[in-house]
């Protein structure tokens, strides 16, 4: 059986509850979260650009915030709950010294922000100064980062 793979770039999301389903990204500064609920066979990964919202409709879309609410909200509607939910975060790099170390701070607004919604951070990839590539399959819970 071959491996369905969706790619998603900053902004984007994905869910599935195929097992043949591979969520894939590139992430520099950026973070993404995988969640996944395994009693439902259901997951999704998001790919955050910035921590916080800034003003205008296309730089919100690209907000931790507005990238976790969407993925938590597809997820309940295709099955999962809440309460189930785990947690995979990978990137938040710092790629170019001398500049601000937004990947940092994108990196700390995942992991307080899955402290306070409750939803267990079970690994973590996060910081450093390399970029990763992320393969992520939504049914198990299954990641593989280069």
């Amino acid at each position: 059986m071959t491996d369905q793979r969706l790619h998603i770039t900053q902004g984007e999301y994905a869910t599935g509850s195929n097992p043949s389903v591979v969520i894939s990204t590139l992430l520099g500064s950026c973070v993404s979260c995988c969640l996944w609920d395994s009693a439902a066979g259901v997951g999704g990964m998001n790919h955050m650009l910035l921590a916080n919202p800034r003003v205008g409709a296309t730089t919100r879309s690209l907000s931790g915030i507005h990238a976790m609410e969407m993925l938590i909200n597809a997820l309940i509607k295709q099955g999962a709950q809440r309460a189930r939910l785990q947690a995979k975060a990978f990137g938040g790099a710092r790629m170019i010294r001398g500049l601000s170390d937004i990947g940092a701070q994108n990196a700390e607004f995942t992991v307080a922000f899955l402290r306070k919604e409750g939803i267990p951070l079970v690994t973590q990839s996060l910081g450093g100064t390399h970029a990763r590539s992320v393969r992520f399959w939504p049914t198990t819970g299954r990641v593989m980062q280069k």
